[in-house]
């Protein structure tokens, strides 16, 4: 600590009341100087400079670090989800397989009948084999309709054809009728 004693003297502290005064000579300016005498007091008094002269690199280095910390978080994320993914997809199902295989074989109550799984598979395939015989024999039975139905609907057509030429061939004879009487009533 630098303080201004009387002129002509710097105050030391010294071993029995922390101080002792010295002379020195300078021009009007005098000085007093605080020096430890014990090691602790010199380191502290050293550390208290180094850390002054720290700070700013101690500043510098934080910044570096948070930059740092940044960029390994940003290296960090996508692996850790993709090692995530290969848990879900690889590890985990695996793991409740064989903890669903302990709780059956824990478990108290008796094992159910597997049979009921066969005996719907059989009816099944039962239904589905009546339903194609019955599907076979309506299609013969449709085929056989149809073709009866076609020379129904092929005669019903001709018999229809027929009748609309004859009516047609009487309308037609009526207005050539009609049309020579009006040139017969003109002339």
């Amino acid at each position: 600590m630098i303080e201004l004693p009387r002129p002509g003297q710097v105050r030391l502290r010294g071993p029995n009341d922390g101080e002792v005064v010295v002379s020195l000579r300078m021009r009007r300016r005098r000085v007093a100087i605080e020096v430890p005498t014990t090691w602790m007091g010199r380191m502290k008094t050293q550390a208290v400079k180094t850390g002054h002269r720290m700070q700013p690199v101690a500043g510098q280095a934080k910044v570096a670090a948070a930059h740092r910390i940044e960029d390994a978080r940003y290296w960090a994320a996508p692996r850790l989800e993709s090692a995530a993914h290969g848990f879900e997809d690889q590890i985990a199902p695996r793991v409740s397989s064989m903890l669903t295989a302990a709780a059956r074989r824990i478990d108290p109550r008796p094992a159910r009948s597997r049979r009921w799984p066969m005996f719907v598979l059989l009816t099944g395939a039962a239904v589905g084999a009546i339903g194609y015989m019955f599907y076979r024999r309506n299609a013969e039975q449709w085929t056989e309709h149809m073709k009866e139905s076609a020379s129904d609907a092929s005669r019903w057509v001709d018999e229809k054809a027929d009748r609309t030429s004859g009516s047609t061939n009487r309308m037609a004879s009526k207005v050539s009728d009609k049309a020579d009487e009006a040139s017969r009533k003109r002339s």
